[in-house]
This record gives structure tokens, sequence and C-alpha cells, in this order.
């Protein structure tokens, strides 16, 4: 049995509204583009090309598996992030638009000279990468505790050239970074999820996103307490530690910040106007 591309994504659109998929109609294109290697514009230029029955049986189960709650970035392995292509698996966290900004950020702090990066819990390494990608003077190291986010790391630093600049680690925080390494930048995006609200978020991260890098525990502040403890001595003069923070965070962590060792520069809002991109400077 064969169907033309209109037929199957009839279908599939129904299947995913049915099961309540936000964008039936966009998610199950981005499946089918993504099987048949075909973009949007031949899905909808070529509506009524007939898929193969080997193709229409795969899409088919893939579908099935969006419907479930599997994220659409775990079935096609991959995300865009600052332009870019990265892998993804579910041993690492899909990146977000909101961490763009905290690129951005990092981007307008360190663009003179040859910044000195580490990005802490890398996990699928779309920080410290695009970062090098976009300073091709930078250099990075980049830590995480879980060594198969750092296998996907390593992947993505291969695939988009970086791997002469960028050293990945085994650590918790800068449990095994050298002492002898100065930074001119600490950048993370870390687990900041209250432990108590995991269960009520949506079914696609609760229940296949890896939960550590969701949360640290009952406190969603605690590795954020450690990065502004730890951070400084890892620091060079007048360096920064930029950091990603949850959507009722920005008053706690602003009352976290010791004034005697960082000067508060801004907490940016992300797109919704919540507060989410913590920018210090060291004193």
């Amino acid at each position: 049995m064969t169907i033309s591309i209109a037929e199957a994504l009839l279908e599939a659109s129904r299947t995913l509204l049915n099961a309540g998929v936000p964008e039936a109609r966009r998610e199950a294109a981005s499946l089918l583009g993504h099987l048949i290697r075909k973009d949007r514009t031949f899905l909808i230029s070529q509506a009524e090309h007939q898929l193969t029955s080997e193709e229409l049986q795969i899409f088919r189960a893939t579908v099935e598996r969006r419907a479930a709650g599997e994220p659409l970035q775990y079935i096609t392995g991959q995300q865009d992030f600052y332009g870019r292509v990265f892998r993804v698996t579910p041993d690492v966290l899909i990146p977000r638009p909101e961490t763009e900004l905290l690129v951005e950020a990092a981007l307008e702090l360190t663009k003179d000279g040859a910044p000195f990066i580490c990005d802490v819990g890398t996990g699928s390494g779309c920080i410290a990468i695009s970062l090098l990608c976009e300073q091709i003077s930078a250099r990075a190291i980049a830590v995480d505790v879980s060594t198969a986010a750092l296998s996907i790391a390593k992947q993505n630093a291969n695939q988009l050239g970086v791997t002469d600049r960028i050293e990945l680690l085994n650590s918790d925080c800068f449990d095994s970074v050298p002492t002898t390494y100065r930074f001119d930048l600490v950048i993370s995006n870390p687990p900041y999820v209250d432990q108590d609200i995991v269960p009520g978020l949506q079914r696609e991260v609760r229940d296949h996103e890896p939960l550590i890098a969701l949360t640290p525990g009952p406190d969603g502040l605690t590795i954020i307490r450690r990065l502004l403890a730890e951070a400084p001595q890892r620091l060079r003069e007048n360096g920064f530690l930029l950091l990603e923070i949850g959507f009722n965070q920005g008053a706690a962590v602003e009352n976290l910040v010791d004034r005697s060792v960082w000067k508060l520069i801004e907490i940016r809002p992300d797109l919704q106007g919540i507060p989410r991109i913590v920018v210090l400077q060291k004193v």
C-alpha cells in the first residue's frame, strides 16, 4: 500500500492532534521531511508524490512515537541552535531558544580578544561550541557529570569543526578542572528546576529529557549557589559569570549575589519578558 505525501500528512496530523501534540501539522511535516530527506518546499510542491510502503511504515511508527510523547528532536536526533544543527539524544537536554540569549550575552562580553571559556554542564555542547564557531580565537573547557552527554558534545564538536579548541571534561562543576586554569568567562545553563515541579512539567520534558539536566534536587538553586561560590577562584580579574535561571528565580538569585565578590550587571529577560540571563562580573 502506498499513499501520497498529502494523505500521509493528513493522517499523521490527525493522529498527533488527537494525542494532544501542539502544532500537529508542523510536527508531522518535520517527521516526514526528516524521514524522506526532503524540505518543506518539496512536501508542499510535491504533495502527490507517493511514499513507498517502507517509508509509510516507518513514518507511521515515528508518528506513534511522537503521539506517545517522545520529543520530535529525539526522534530526528537533531535540533537547531544558534544557526547550526546539533545532534541530540535522550542523554542531553534539548537546546532551547532561551539559551541562545545566553550565547548572545557571552558574545557581547567577549567580542574583544581571545577568550578562554568554561561551560559548566555542557550537555550537547551547544553553548560552548556555538561560542567557538562565532569566535575563531576563543578556546573552551566544557564540563559535565554525564559521560554520555560528553560523548554527544564530542560528536557535535567534530561535526562543527572545533575539536582543536575545546577540551571536554567529566566533572561535577569545577571539581576536575585543573586549578591552574583561569577563565575570562564561566557560562552555564545549570539544572534549575525545583524537584517538586518536575511532575507538573510537559510529558515531553518530564518523561524523556534527562532528569539530571533538569533538576539538582529539592532546591532548584543548588548548582547556582555552587557557581556563585566557586567561580570567582576560577575567573581572571574582571571575568564574567553568565547563568540561565528559571522563570521564578530572578529575585532569589539576585539575593544570593555577594556584592563584595560580584558586580550584578543585569538580569536579562527572555522574549516573554521573564528574567532569564544573569550577567555578573568578578569584582
